[in-house]
């Protein structure tokens, strides 16, 4: 949460100004930039705030698992723009902002995509089960 408002600061104050004095394209992959930074840590912060409830006992874990509650927009989040002509401090949060969002991409997929993959039975398993249940052994 710290990122998140050492960047609405940014933006709000001097990134404001610096982006003023860039050059047409600049100032188009500024506009472009700080939309995905944003984006991102939101996608990240709803993300957190989620699994916060979930420890609290607000929500159900198994409700966590749907997909509005999942990190979303990732074609948005992980593309990288141009980051030449760019203030050096929007694009020192790019950084930290890709590489939060990436590490809670890690744990979103562990948590819920491999941990999907392992509640599945094993195939050899349930066939051993199966002929357990059929020869009463």
């Amino acid at each position: 949460m710290d990122l998140v408002e050492e960047t609405a600061s940014y933006l709000d104050g001097s990134g404001r100004q610096a982006s003023k004095l860039l050059s047409r394209n600049a100032a188009l992959a500024y506009a472009a930039e700080s939309m995905r930074l944003t984006t991102r840590l939101m996608q990240v912060a709803s993300w957190l705030l989620v699994q916060r409830a979930v420890r609290e006992g607000d929500m159900p874990a198994d409700a966590a698992c749907e997909d509005r509650y999942r990190l979303a927009a990732e074609d948005v989040c992980r593309a990288t723009g141009e980051g030449e002509g760019l203030p050096h401090e929007l694009r020192g949060l790019l950084d930290r902002s890709e590489r939060l969002y990436e590490r809670v991409r890690h744990l979103d997929k562990r948590m819920y995509v491999e941990g999907d993959a392992e509640a599945a039975p094993h195939p050899v398993l349930s066939q051993q089960d199966r002929l357990k249940n059929a020869f009463g052994t």
